[in-house]
């Protein structure tokens, strides 16, 4: 096994990682809060964190490409710090990348998200390194396997972005 990981943010960390966790390759998923002000943050208190999975996967299996397609289709990355009720910088879209081929290849998959003219808007996904990635309190992971019909405003919008760029 080629274990990897990945850190994204798209909303509500909750439906993110209900879908995410299905993946073909993904060995496992935490939700959590990166990118902020403070150290040890807490759902109370994550000033300018975003909530977001961070995922463990086989690269052997799926690839970074096809995890951020994937994420390219299960929130709106041309809402600026919100997702469905959901409005702050803690909500927003964000790719933590961990190296410059990671942040290579999501500056790849923006551009090709752009230009396939699905959004009526400009993608405002940001790119950040990632420094520390704070797992959530115990009560928020899982929380959609804990809760079926919990809160969720993530969902697939359409196919695979990779095989209209082909």
């Amino acid at each position: 096994m080629n274990k990897k990981q990945a850190v994204l943010a798209g909303g509500c960390f909750w439906g993110l990682e209900d879908l995410i966790r299905r993946q073909p390759g993904v060995i496992d998923t935490e939700v959590g809060y990166v990118g902020g002000d403070n150290d040890y943050p807490t759902y109370e208190n994550h000033p300018d964190h975003a909530e977001a999975v961070h995922i463990a996967y086989d690269a052997d299996t799926t690839s970074y490409k096809q995890l951020l397609d994937f994420f390219f289709q299960v929130h709106d990355p041309t809402m600026l710090n919100r997702q469905g009720n959901d409005v702050g910088s803690s909500y927003r879209s964000a790719i933590f990348y961990g190296n410059d081929e990671e942040k290579r290849i999501a500056e790849e998959m923006i551009d090709l998200v752009n230009r396939s003219g699905r959004w009526p808007r400009p993608v405002v996904t940001t790119l950040q390194p990632l420094t520390v990635f704070y797992p959530a309190e115990d009560y928020h992971q899982d929380y959609l396997v804990k809760n079926p019909g919990g809160y969720t405003c993530h969902f697939q919008r359409g196919g695979s972005y990779l095989s209209e760029g082909k």
